[in-house]
């Protein structure tokens, strides 16, 4: 068998890759507190805001395995698409570690080769945190509504402009705030990203893209403005709670800083 062919890092198109970057992605956003309060959100808010019932999903950009490993539990039947030889090779150590390889399948491609490498059409597809390291997510965003079945849902998360506006002023970047200069450049070390998205930006994109919002909400919409660092496993709790009752709240969503949104694909498309 061939070895994976190895995706470059930024395409000409302006995409970011993670190869050689997942132990760095490991350790600085899931094995730390933000990384958790993430998960654990999505734990509780994904059977909210989805009808799950055992379909089969794609998971676009699926990274280090954690949605997938989530879906699989579930009993779903998950196709784990993703362009990092580094990523897919930790992503499959995460799910053979507990037992569930046989629900999973792995592709390395990008999100752009998935219409002729895993076309569906699907009835679930999960794309978390992975527009805002393309160069163009409006047409990523057409591609993913390509791959959805009519009356199927695609789950997508997208880093959020605003409250990264936000963040920037609080740190005391306040002119780059100003001047809206929020994206990444790419750097290879660095971990903003190139595409930070604005609520707005999503509605338009969707609609362009034939798709219906049906849900929304904010991913950690106190945690990244705490001024003192979480003191134990009671303020932790209370922290979550309060993620939990506000996260789709008005105007408390709009802050997270992530936004997750369930779309759908209307039939008559």
């Amino acid at each position: 068998m061939k070895p994976p062919v190895k995706v470059p890092e930024l395409t000409s198109a302006g995409d970011r890759y993670f190869d050689g970057m997942a132990e760095k992605f490991a350790r600085s956003l899931y094995n730390a507190p933000r990384g958790e309060l993430r998960l654990a959100l999505l734990d509780a808010l994904l059977p909210e805001m989805l009808e799950l019932n055992g379909q089969p999903a794609l998971d676009v950009g699926g990274g280090l395995g954690q949605q997938s490993a989530w879906l699989a539990r579930r009993g779903h039947r998950v196709t784990l698409a993703e362009p990092s030889v580094d990523m897919l090779a930790l992503a499959r150590q995460t799910i053979d570690n507990e037992a569930l390889s046989e629900c999973v399948s792995y592709l390395q491609a990008p999100l752009q080769a998935l219409e002729t490498q895993a076309p569906g059409p699907w009835p679930l597809v999960i794309c978390h945190a992975v527009l805002e390291w393309m160069g163009d997510p409006g047409a990523a965003l057409a591609a993913l509504g390509r791959l959805v079945a009519p009356g199927g849902q695609l789950s997508l998360m997208v880093f959020n402009r605003d409250a990264l506006r936000f963040a920037n002023v609080i740190k005391g970047n306040r002119q780059k705030a100003l001047d809206d200069r929020l994206e990444g450049l790419g750097k290879r070390t660095r971990l903003t990203p190139v595409s930070p998205l604005t609520h707005a930006q999503v509605e338009h994109f969707a609609g362009a893209a034939g798709l219906c919002l049906d849900d929304v909400a904010g991913i950690r919409i106190f945690q990244d403005y705490l001024r003192e660092p979480i003191a134990d496993e009671a303020d932790q709790a209370t922290l979550f709670a309060l993620e939990r009752q506000y996260c789709r709240s008005e105007p408390h969503w709009r802050l997270g800083r992530y936004l997750l949104y369930t779309l759908r694909k209307p039939f008559c498309v």
